[in-house]
């Protein structure tokens, strides 16, 4: 399957926090996207796994996305490992992004930071020939992304370049909230941890919103590069 945008979380959840209207936007823009998690976030403190699972279905559905996937690494325990970095190799190969979509390079939990590094290494590997793998019976081709960006999550990254979601937030907000045990719910008996609070919730909003006032539209989300990037032209900047 060739797809434009393959977004990759740690955590089921991690992609519609982090970049959820980037990619309902660039779905009603008619581009092929898809999402891999990592890990099926068995430690999240709400919710068990086959919640996580029902819900990140619903949310992909929210979002229009061809596929999801799961790769069953162990949550809270990362590594840029071969195996894992094989796992992921084989997704790149399948899906043939143009863009992927990772983890924000820095943050709270320990697994976002691990997720980037091990994702964009993995990205790189993917495009070597004498690396061989074999998916469903079949051999796989090689391919490397063009880009490789990392949304912003837990913590305040400065942005080295924004997407406007103007049109988009709602769905976003409607596809985080997919994950019912995950996030802000006043008749919830669980736990509260630090993204169930309604100032969370309300923080989807607020944070998209400033960071919109900053790049001279409404509501966007920020990017990060692990590359300098070259436009051909003005066309699409917002003045």
């Amino acid at each position: 399957m060739k797809t434009d945008i393959l977004a990759f979380g740690a955590h089921p959840d991690d992609v519609e926090l982090g970049c959820g209207g980037t990619v309902a936007k660039m779905v009603s823009e008619g581009k092929i996207c898809a999402i891999v998690d990592l890990t099926k976030g068995e430690l999240g403190t709400r919710g068990t796994d086959e919640t996580r699972k029902l819900e990140a279905a619903d949310s992909a559905k929210i979002l229009g996305v061809v596929a999801r996937e799961n790769l069953g690494m162990k949550d809270g325990f990362l590594e840029n490992s071969e195996e894992y970095q094989m796992r992921i190799v084989k997704m790149i190969r399948k899906y043939r992004p143009e863009i992927v979509l990772a983890n924000a390079i820095d943050d709270r939990h320990p697994d976002h930071a691990k997720g980037a590094k091990l994702v964009s290494d993995a990205c790189f590997l993917a495009g070597l020939r004498k690396i061989e793998t074999v998916l469903d019976g079949e051999n796989q081709e090689v391919w490397r992304p063009k880009h490789v960006f990392h949304y912003i999550q837990w913590k305040n990254i400065e942005p080295e370049f924004c997407i406007d979601i103007s049109e988009h937030l709602d769905k976003k907000i409607a596809a985080c909230m997919a994950f019912k045990t995950q996030f802000y719910d006043p008749t919830s008996k669980e736990p509260e941890t630090p993204i169930t609070s309604k100032d969370f919730y309300e923080s989807l909003t607020y944070r998209a919103q400033d960071l919109g006032r900053l790049s001279g539209v409404t509501y966007a989300e920020g990017f990060t590069s692990e590359k300098l990037i070259s436009l051909k032209n003005f066309d699409g900047i917002v003045w």
